[in-house]
């Protein structure tokens, strides 16, 4: 046999990262192609849905099988973080006595891509039973769930990702997303702001970035001030017992009309400068901050202004004194 005969009849190899590549763009392409399908058939289901859930007197109860379980804890935990209370009941386990969880002022959101999902029939018949609304999030509208749903979302007819078909992809990923949509839209609809989120995420980086200024500035006896007429050497004092290098001038009705500071302190050193009224030295129409501004924002502040220290003030008066010290210190970066 020739050289070129036995060259023939090797396989040119198979290049891995192409093919993996290959796979990954397709999952996420046939994902696109999933929302946007279901972008586009979203409607006066979806707003039925909203409605029920905005003015529910209980709680969403979310319940599916296998990945859509999965999928069905992160919904739960998304919506009780955004303001709807809500969570989890496996339907494995509510057949054996979590249904008592349920109460009829609740709803139910089931999830079964094909509709049919046997674990969740005594779920879907003690809703029935006991008059609880049942929102049915499924591929198939004529399905058991699909039937037996007050209102259902139906999902589009895209195909799984998987080269197989089988495994759960575009269908969890349109599932997941669905459920953002409802969080969202709740969310929206009931004014929930970004105080209202801080209360459910104290912990962790999310919420240090929502601290307020009012949340790490000093207040009371802590915060520096003096009057007008107060001689420099009184001022000084001030300055130096209370540790932030800086006095707040108020006048007789309490508002803040001027700060001292080192630098103030500096360019009128002189013989005289302690009997020297504040009124002065100081520096007039100071900068400073509302106390309801982010820390994150005060941050930026301080740094394009220059400063390290900011008097709080609502309605002319001062109600607290800033560091950026105290801000890097409680982790606001």
């Amino acid at each position: 046999m020739s050289t070129s005969s036995q060259s023939a009849d090797v396989e040119p190899p198979v290049d891995a990262a192409s093919l993996d590549l290959s796979a990954a763009r397709r999952v996420i392409d046939q994902a696109k192609v999933g929302l946007h399908a279901l972008s586009t058939e979203l409607g006066e289901s979806f707003v039925r849905c909203i409605d029920l859930l905005s003015s529910l007197e209980g709680r969403v109860i979310i319940s599916g099988m296998g990945k859509s379980g999965h999928i069905g804890s992160k919904i739960a935990a998304t919506l009780a973080s955004t303001g709807t209370p809500a969570f989890f009941v496996h339907p494995g386990e509510a057949s054996h006595g979590d249904l008592g969880m349920i109460a009829d002022t609740d709803a139910v959101i089931a999830l079964s891509n094909s509709g049919e999902t046997p674990e969740l029939s005594d779920l879907v018949s003690y809703a029935k039973r006991f008059g609880i609304s049942l929102i049915g999030i499924t591929k198939k509208l004529e399905s058991t769930l699909g039937e037996a749903s007050d209102i259902v979302l139906c999902l589009p007819d895209v195909g799984e990702a998987c080269p197989h078909g089988l495994a759960p992809t575009t269908s969890t990923t349109m599932m997941i997303s669905l459920g953002d949509a409802i969080a969202v839209a709740l969310l929206e609809r009931r004014g929930f702001t970004a105080d209202d989120y801080r209360v459910f995420h104290p912990g962790g980086k999310l919420g240090k970035s929502l601290y307020k200024v009012s949340d790490i500035m000093h207040v009371g006896d802590e915060i520096p001030l003096a009057r007008p007429d107060t001689p420099m050497s009184e001022t000084v004092i001030t300055m130096t017992n209370k540790t932030f290098g800086i006095a707040g001038v108020v006048e007789d009705s309490g508002n803040l009309i001027g700060i001292v500071t080192d630098g103030d302190l500096r360019r009128h050193m002189s013989s005289n400068l302690f009997n020297m009224p504040t009124c002065d030295v100081m520096t007039s129409h100071p900068k400073v901050i509302n106390p309801h501004t982010l820390a994150a924002e005060a941050l930026r502040i301080m740094n394009e202004w220059k400063v390290t220290c900011l008097f709080a003030v609502e309605d002319g008066k001062p109600v607290g004194i800033c560091r950026m010290h105290d801000i890097l210190k409680a982790g606001v970066v």
